[in-house]
């Protein structure tokens, strides 16, 4: 079974890119920085007050040699910051002295690091909610061009005893969009379907999850999946995908040869897109917290640049996870 957070760490190892954590006085962000720093996956920037920051790492036992800490307050930055952002915002009435204030929040000066070029990408969200971070980083870096819609997926590592299906899987939407329409549930589709093969390399098998499968209740809810399953299959007719389906029989296969038969992703599929933010966000936490899988994310995707949220649940191993997915991202930029 291959190991897949270990092949994404060893990825990142070989080509570290400049990644900020705004959150420094955050305990497990203050160690996920001297872990990532000294694991060699990422050159980190730490956001808050150095002296503060390196007296907790000292009385913690952490080595933060080599990390970067920058304070917001008082960065040489927040002048040009705050007259960019207020052009940024400019319909938004935002004058050059609002600009300086919003910029001093850090989660905001993190991602305004990476839309300048200083950093290559952005971890947040430990102790902010994602909403925040998503706000800051489309004010800022804004979406991908030819890309629709930002969603959030999970990838989703669950134990090999656990698994009916393959051992890695993404989950979307996860964070994001509380009712996509089939335009929306299709660009996150096809965006997912990148991001397995940015991430995993291999060949993503994408379903439309319903509680429905092939019209066994059709009604206004599955047409919706039917219609964003077609699209995608008109936009991305190279990529295997099958909907609507329930979840058994788009991981099982012997359940996918009673309930579909002939299918290109029935019984294979490795990414699962959920019909609303509701079933997607609960099912992960669930897959998370009974089966014992590594919950990986958010991913935030449709970004022009690599900016990831993570659970304020997050532990460091979730977040030094997230750090080495950002720079795996970040390298397939260049």
């Amino acid at each position: 079974m291959r190991d897949v957070l270990g092949e994404i760490r060893a990825r990142a190892r070989r080509a570290p890119m400049t990644v900020v954590l705004p959150e420094g006085h955050d305990a497990r962000v203050l160690r996920a920085a001297a872990r990532s720093q000294e694991d060699g996956l990422a050159r980190i920037i730490l956001l808050g007050e150095s002296r503060s920051i390196i007296s907790r790492a000292a009385s913690s036992g952490l080595d933060i040699t080599g990390v970067e800490i920058v304070n917001p307050e008082t960065s040489d930055l927040l002048p040009y910051m705050g007259r960019l952002y207020c052009k940024l915002r400019e319909q938004d009435c935002i004058t050059e002295e609002d600009g300086v204030r919003l910029v001093r929040d850090p989660v905001l000066f993190g991602v305004f690091l990476v839309s300048l070029g200083l950093a290559d990408g952005c971890v947040a969200g430990a102790d902010t909610a994602t909403v925040k971070v998503l706000r800051a980083a489309l004010n800022t870096i804004g979406v991908s061009p030819g890309v629709s819609t930002v969603s959030g997926a999970f990838l989703m590592v669950v134990p090999e005893e656990r698994s009916a299906a393959e051992h890695a899987l993404f989950f979307a939407d996860c964070a994001v969009m509380p009712r996509p329409g089939p335009s929306q549930l299709a660009s996150v589709a096809m965006v997912t379907a990148s991001t397995r093969r940015t991430l995993v390399g291999d060949e993503p098998v994408v379903a439309m999850l319903s509680f429905s499968t092939k019209g066994s209740a059709a009604v206004k809810e599955t047409r919706r999946v039917v219609k964003a399953t077609n699209r995608v299959r008109e936009e991305a007719p190279d990529l295997r995908v099958d909907g609507e389906l329930q979840v058994d029989a788009a991981l099982v296969p012997s359940i996918a040869e009673r309930k579909v038969g002939a299918s290109e992703a029935a019984g294979q599929a490795n990414v699962l897109i959920f019909p609303d933010l509701d079933a997607g966000n609960i099912c992960y936490k669930l897959v998370e917290r009974l089966c014992g899988a590594r919950a990986v994310g958010p991913i935030l995707q449709g970004l022009a640049k690599p900016v990831n949220d993570l659970s304020r649940g997050a532990s460091v191993d979730d977040i030094v996870d997230l750090v080495a997915v950002t720079v795996v991202q970040a390298q397939s930029l260049e």
